[in-house]
């Protein structure tokens, strides 16, 4: 088989053009090389023909020319060959060639949707730069890098758009130009016109920034669905695309609940007769427990859990962190461990409705295991929720601590203090209050020896009797 290398010039218009003479010699697909030797002109001319003739004995279909035309914007080493393949099928009766469910007629639809696709992204992502009265240039000029061949699409948006006024849009392949009458392209695009779009600045461009900060809402920030709408390859062309990083960094710490928009203020312009506090209110600050942010655990929890018990209570339980039900409840020492300190705290003779019970860690740190949220041991959470711990020891001002575990008793001192045994079976002193340590009740759900189960239980209960007794004395 003899190859037949087809040259033309890049552009819509000139595939067609040489399409229909390969059709009319009959010219099988396989038979023909295209090469491109450079892209200019408007890549959509004559597509609005019903139905466009190929020669008299020939018919093409006004949707097959329609997705052509689109398919033809796709960049691809491949899309000329696929354009033709796809004709050549069709005019041939393979209907199916056109059709999504078809391999060929697949890619087709494909490409011609990523081309719509991108014309919206030029629409929706492209910014004006005002650069004055200047006689004979354009007032607005505007730089945009699409992934596709779109600028030709998409450009007759923005006469209706922007009217008499004068504009250019560049591209890295072309340039669209209105002159407030006619809209004109050429490419390549000329160099000094590239490093126009890319350098203009834009007076009103600091009051733009102010007006996005000040409209970004946090509360609806989701960072995949944005990225999805809009792809981080437009941010580097964007005035706003600077800010966005840090506005869902701050949406994820949660700052912005609460932080008025200085930036606004700031711009100069005429004066409003109202008091400072009617315009920017001061606003509560980030100092409850439920809006602490000191550590990601929050962005996994379902509720902070705080300690609960009277504020005068003398007795000061400290767990590790809320579990599974505790999450779910908003209460601590809800779950199995809880009824595990029930049935101790009962044993050792004291009242539960008497103690203060909370934990070192106020979120629920866990991982999934199939339909399960497996607890994880808290490690650096320990020091950022110290703050809380510290906070309801000065409330309470208890006389006797008792430590459940290590992540307690870390919580407590500061530091890491080894092996529990150390400190089992006496009180010391800690800031002037009794510190008393002991096994946390999930460490004897956990115990599978029904013997070390049962000593752990007695450890736990013993601690309690001498936090009473302390307190007795």
């Amino acid at each position: 088989m003899i190859m037949r290398t087809v040259s033309f010039d890049g552009s819509f218009a000139g595939w067609r053009c040489i399409a229909r003479q390969l059709l009319e010699q009959d010219v099988a697909p396989s038979e023909i090389s295209w090469q491109t030797e450079h892209l200019v002109g408007d890549l959509f001319a004559g597509t609005s023909e019903q139905p466009e003739t190929v020669s008299s004995a020939i018919r093409v279909p006004k949707q097959l020319a329609e997705l052509l035309s689109l398919a033809a914007c796709y960049r691809h080493a491949q899309r000329w060959a696929l354009l033709y393949r796809v004709l050549w099928r069709v005019v041939r009766g393979d209907q199916a060639a056109m059709l999504a469910g078809d391999e060929d007629g697949s890619e087709l639809h494909r490409w011609a949707k990523a081309v719509r696709r991108e014309t919206h992204h030029l629409h929706a992502f492209l910014r004006f730069k005002h650069r004055g009265e200047h006689s004979g240039n354009p007032q607005y000029v505007a730089w945009h890098e699409p992934a596709h061949d779109v600028l030709a699409l998409a450009a007759p948006h923005f006469c209706n758009r922007m009217g008499n006024t004068s504009w250019l849009i560049a591209t890295p392949e072309a340039v669209a130009l209105w002159d407030g009458k006619t809209l004109a392209f050429k490419a390549p695009c000329p160099v000094e016109l590239q490093a126009l779009a890319k350098q203009q600045r834009d007076d009103g461009e600091s009051l733009w920034l102010a007006y996005y900060a000040s409209t970004f809402n946090p509360a609806r920030a989701n960072p995949k669905v944005m990225t999805g709408h809009m792809p981080k390859r437009f941010w580097k062309d964007l005035p706003e695309g600077p800010l966005i990083p840090a506005l869902l960094s701050e949406a994820r710490t949660g700052t912005q609940r609460t932080a008025q928009a200085k930036t606004v203020s700031e711009q100069a312009g005429k004066t409003v007769p109202v008091s400072a506090e009617e315009v920017l209110p001061v606003r509560e600050q980030l100092s409850t427990l439920d809006t602490c942010r000191r550590c990601p655990l929050w962005q996994k929890a379902t509720q902070a859990v705080p300690g609960e018990g009277p504020l005068n209570a003398r007795l000061f339980l400290v767990g590790e962190q809320p579990g599974d039900h505790e999450d779910l409840l908003g209460r601590p020492f809800m779950g199995p461990a809880g009824q595990v300190l029930d049935q101790a705290i009962q044993d050792a003779g004291l009242q539960r409705e008497a103690l203060y019970l909370t934990n070192a860690v106020k979120h629920f740190k866990w991982t999934p295991q199939g339909r399960r949220r497996k607890h994880v041991t808290p490690t650096t959470e320990i020091a950022p929720c110290r703050h809380w711990l510290e906070q309801e020891l000065d409330n309470v001002k208890p006389d006797v601590i008792v430590a459940l575990g290590a992540t307690a008793l870390e919580s407590l001192t500061g530091k890491k203090q080894g092996s529990l045994a150390m400190y089992m079976g006496q009180a010391t002193q800690w800031k002037g209050r009794r510190l008393i340590v002991t096994y946390h009740p999930s460490y004897i759900l956990r115990v599978p020896e029904e013997a070390k189960r049962e000593q752990a239980q007695a450890a736990l209960t013993a601690a309690l009797v001498q936090a009473r007794q302390l307190l007795e004395q």
